[in-house]
């Protein structure tokens, strides 16, 4: 059986506890939460208050996002993530998510590789020591100066790093970085999105685009799921919609149910 998660970007708009309302009903394992939504982390509640609140809801807190830009290290980010890190630990977090900076097209940047070693190396401790995972998301845009999962992996594993710190395998992402391999045992979790416009070329794809995953999507998620599960992968699929047509939606639950009922229908079929 599927598990579905629902990141809080998708309801960006809602309260905190209407966002947790509609994962309960839907069904959801769990939340991931955020502190890019132009409001205070947890709508204000402390950390210890809105962990609860989840876990009143039924759901698990799978991640608190995010540490922007993770590779380019600095005496501020080592305070915002330890900040975070305590914050994840007050609230029941599972993990929180690592993001690489995303500021330019970085692929000739002759530092971005060692950018990335000198933030997976100061931070890991930090999660070491709270006994807490991280979640590492490369971006598939040109602009990023992470891209490739394998690249990722690659590093994490030459730092002995992956005790704490997984992927994240975004459909979107995947997309656009146009990398055909699967690492389920190094991820920690999915985030699924959907794009329905054909018109749109891959380097004008961006954020806002990143609807519900439906029969139109053009990222091809639902087969990623089904080669996920195939190749053993057994967490949460998290939706991660930043479309403000999604955000606006007067209906988010019949939404997101008529997605889910989609994905899982074909994932269904696959088994059988």
């Amino acid at each position: 059986m599927l598990e579905f998660a629902l990141n809080q970007v998708t309801m960006a708009n809602a309260p905190l506890r209407d966002v947790l309302k509609t994962a309960q009903r839907l069904g959801c394992v769990g939340v991931e939460l955020r502190n890019d939504l132009n409001r205070p982390l947890f709508d204000g509640l402390s950390a210890k208050d809105a962990g609860a609140m989840v876990r009143d809801h039924g759901l698990r807190l799978l991640g608190l996002s995010q540490i922007y830009p993770c590779n380019r290290w600095s005496e501020t980010i080592a305070k915002d993530s330890q900040w975070l890190i305590d914050s994840a630990v007050e609230a029941g977090a599972e993990a929180i998510s690592l993001i690489p900076c995303n500021d330019g097209d970085q692929r000739k940047d002759i530092n971005r590789v060692d950018q990335l070693v000198t933030g997976i190396e100061a931070i890991h401790p930090m999660l070491r020591q709270a006994d807490m995972k991280a979640f590492f998301e490369p971006l598939g845009f040109q602009s990023s100066s992470s891209r490739l999962k394998s690249e990722a992996i690659e590093i994490m594993r030459s730092l002995d790093a992956t005790d704490c710190i997984k992927i994240v395998h975004d459909t979107f992402h995947h997309y656009l970085a146009e990398e055909d391999t699967l690492f389920p045992a190094e991820t920690g979790i999915v985030h699924i999105s959907g794009l329905a416009d054909v018109s749109i070329q891959k380097p004008d794809i961006v954020d806002a685009h990143r609807g519900l995953v439906t029969a139109a999507d053009q990222l091809g998620s639902v087969q990623q799921i089904i080669a996920l599960i195939d190749a053993g992968y057994t967490g949460a699929f998290s939706f991660e919609c930043f479309a403000p047509e999604v955000h606006d939606l007067a209906a988010p639950e019949a939404a997101l149910r008529q997605s889910m009922n989609f994905i899982a229908s074909h994932a269904q079929q696959r088994a059988a």
